[in-house]
């Protein structure tokens, strides 16, 4: 009988610490799916459009969270290039981006042009500007205009291509108070530090306190191509992947047009 009693009781225990073993891999495989986490390295005129989708991608992914690094994209390009631990790149440029395709970071067939983007001259809102055009930078009333350093802000390049196509570059050299990226330009206007600034029309549409003088010719700067790609070393490949086809998606897309973006035809 004591023996019945005790196998019975050794039964028992083997059982339940079997089930509480079982069930801790589950909790734990549960926590591992929780824990994937996607980096993605992004040009800073895409941080309201891309804070909406990562709603939108976490809902239906519960056990993914993106991360985003916004800044500008020359930056981010050479950080990516030094070894940054980044699954995706959204460049504002496909020079920068190129780049990192040509270096290997980034496998060709692992990218996608996705939209595009309008260059614009923005002031102070509450300011009785007398800028109505980019011609009227050269005035001497102008005293301070903004755009992104050119050698790593796209849009300040495309700022600088516009401006001497535009015959006002020699005027307005003297005035230029460089930025680390367009929303810097944008805060500089917003709060009044410069009398105008040059930004994608995206940024501008964003803010209540400015106003747009004005939009670049196309004609005037190289075309404006916000080009995605999957990095080659990711630890999340897999996941990178899926989340790539997402962004690159016709749904995604008119989310970005609706904060201003342009569909590439």
């Amino acid at each position: 009988m004591k023996k019945t009693v005790g196998l019975l009781l050794l039964l028992f225990l083997f059982t339940t610490i079997t089930a509480c073993t079982g069930q801790s891999d589950k909790d734990e495989a549960s926590k591992q799916k929780q824990t994937v986490n996607l980096t993605i390295s992004a040009a800073a005129s895409l941080k309201d459009a891309l804070t909406d989708l990562q709603h939108t991608y976490e809902k239906k992914h519960p056990f993914v969270k993106l991360h985003f690094n916004f800044g500008a994209s020359g930056t981010l390009q050479q950080q990516i290039s030094q070894g940054a631990p980044v699954d995706l790149f959204f460049s504002a440029a496909q020079d920068k981006f190129q780049a990192l395709v040509k270096d290997g970071s980034i496998e060709r067939k692992e990218g996608a042009n996705v939209v595009g983007n309008d260059l614009v001259l923005i002031v102070p809102k509450e300011s009785e500007s007398s800028i109505k055009t980019f011609n009227d930078l050269k005035n001497s009333s102008v005293k301070k205009i903004s755009i992104g350093t050119p050698e790593a802000v796209p849009a300040g390049q495309y700022a600088l291509e516009t401006f001497k196509n535009m015959k006002v570059w020699g005027k307005a050299k003297p005035k230029l108070v460089y930025a680390k990226d367009v929303r810097q330009v944008l805060s500089y206007v917003e709060t009044g530090n410069v009398d105008a600034g040059v930004v994608y029309r995206t940024d501008a549409l964003v803010s209540k306190k400015v106003s747009i003088a004005a939009s670049a010719d196309s004609a005037s700067h190289s075309p404006i191509v916000y080009p995605l790609g999957v990095i080659k070393d990711s630890k999340q490949k897999a996941e990178a992947k899926k989340l790539y086809t997402f962004l690159k998606s016709e749904s995604s897309v008119k989310t970005l047009e609706k904060y201003g973006f342009k569909k590439i035809h």
